[in-house]
């Protein structure tokens, strides 16, 4: 297994698969880079070097005490982008996954990126503020802690029939395989990291942040999004970015990358080939 040990320790996970222009992939909560395995099949097979790590914390990576905030997030994927000298690079982040992949260019610049694509993704900003009234209220995210806290096992499995939409009539089918992955990868990961990265996702602000994407940017969200609903999110975070296009995705659950993932691919390569 390839592992890239980063400036405090932590040892990062990767899947470096292909040869060509590199597409690193930023994953969600509380998954690993396996869940990218369509999406990084289908490039790679198409002449293209695809990148997906384990976020510190989760799957194969290390478990450190500290550094779930969407600084060090993008601070790792920056050390990641250098060690294995990536250019012109497509950026893809799911869902948390989006911010990392957003900060990560408002603190490092767009140099080394060619592209860059938000998929189900909470940014701009996830919870519900004075001056954000899109978002869940904060109380839901005390809740979805409070619930890993008391049984993160049970929870996680619950939570999987609205991460997939399953739970609405006529949905998309998810085989029972898809759902026991999900529970065994979300498993692997530190309850500390699990725990942190709620408070990260939930309350981090990358408004600032959306003015500094200066590279051809593909925002993908459906609209039946129950996890990350898209009014306050992908909408908001098209308006906000110079010259982004929007998809969105009628009747789609938050895990889009699984359900709708031949469509997702498509354009995906649309954003990469035009």
């Amino acid at each position: 297994m390839s592992f890239l040990t980063l400036r405090d320790g932590t040892d990062l996970y990767y899947k470096d698969w292909g040869s060509g222009q590199p597409i690193l992939f930023s994953h969600g909560w509380p998954l690993s880079a396996d869940m990218w395995d369509a999406q990084m099949m289908f490039f790679a097979e198409r002449g293209y070097r695809t990148v997906a790590f384990d976020r510190r914390g989760f799957g194969r990576s290390g478990q450190p005490w500290t550094g779930y905030d969407y600084d060090t997030f993008a601070d790792d994927i920056s050390e990641l982008i250098e060690a294995l000298d990536l250019k012109d690079v497509v950026l893809v982040g799911f869902s948390m996954g989006g911010g990392d992949v957003t900060r990560y260019i408002a603190r490092h610049g767009s140099g080394r990126v060619a592209r860059l694509a938000l998929v189900s993704a909470v940014t701009p900003l996830f919870v519900k503020t004075a001056d954000h009234p899109d978002g869940p209220e904060p109380a839901m995210f005390e809740g979805l802690r409070a619930g890993l806290m008391a049984d993160r096992p049970q929870f996680l499995d619950d939570f999987s029939a609205i991460f997939y939409g399953t739970n609405r009539p006529g949905a998309t089918p998810v085989s029972q395989g898809i759902f026991k992955q999900t529970l065994q990868i979300a498993l692997q990961a530190s309850i500390k990291g699990t725990l942190d990265c709620v408070t990260a996702f939930s309350g981090t602000d990358f408004r600032a942040d959306m003015a500094k994407i200066d590279v051809p940017t593909l925002v993908i969200h459906g609209d039946d999004d129950q996890v990350v609903p898209i009014e306050g999110t992908g909408k908001l975070a098209a308006q906000m970015i110079k010259g982004a296009t929007l998809k969105v995705y009628p009747g789609a659950p938050h895990a889009t990358c699984t359900t709708h993932k031949d469509q997702v691919n498509a354009d995906l390569l649309a954003l990469i080939e035009d």
